[in-house]
């Protein structure tokens, strides 16, 4: 054995890695949505004012669960690109922006921090395209795929910012809570 592995040898390694990083990511962003109360039910999220660019519910589901796909496959790219040079930073910029991607939603549905949250999506639009960047020096396909991640990004934070320039109370507001109090 000349410990030179064939491409079908490389090729099984990626897809190694890929049958765990894709669901890997797929299900933590999915746990980080529902356990935030994210979307359709949430009522004080249905509260809010909402601008006309906002896409239906559906669109942001069929979104997320595709670029959690695309996250899958680059993380799978990055640990598959053993010797690389600067991939162990690669590496953690990946792992930044995901944790920052998955606190976004609680930030943002669960706590009602709209100005955090805009804050928290400013800076994964940074990070993200600083990652681009970096990924492209290991596995260009694996920048490509990062893309379309961060012009969702940067629509997300549109949104965001839109929220809260229309809901400027929206940390304070707590729909249907029902009281038997008498104001007076």
């Amino acid at each position: 054995m000349t410990g030179i592995a064939s491409k079908s040898q490389l090729r099984m390694s990626f897809l190694r890695y890929a049958l765990v990083t894709v669901p890997g990511v797929l299900l933590a962003g999915t746990l980080s949505g529902q356990l935030a109360g994210a979307g359709a039910g949430n009522r004080w999220f249905e509260a809010l004012a909402k601008p006309g660019f906002m896409l239906p519910g559906w669109a942001f589901g069929l979104g997320w669960t595709i670029l959690y796909v695309l996250l899958g496959l680059v993380l799978a790219m990055l640990l598959h690109a053993r010797g690389a040079r600067g991939r162990g930073r690669v590496l953690g910029l990946f792992a930044l922006q995901l944790a920052m991607n998955l606190a976004w939603s609680p930030l943002f549905f669960a706590w009602h921090e709209v100005g955090a949250a805009l804050s928290l999506i400013a800076a994964m639009v940074v990070v993200t395209a600083a990652l681009i960047v970096l990924v492209w020096r290991i596995r260009p396909v694996g920048a490509a795929l990062l893309i379309p991640y961060l012009a969702w990004l940067i629509f997300a934070a549109a949104l965001n910012f839109e929220i809260s320039r229309l809901n400027p109370d929206a940390e304070a507001l707590v729909p249907g809570s029902a009281s038997t109090d008498i104001q007076l």
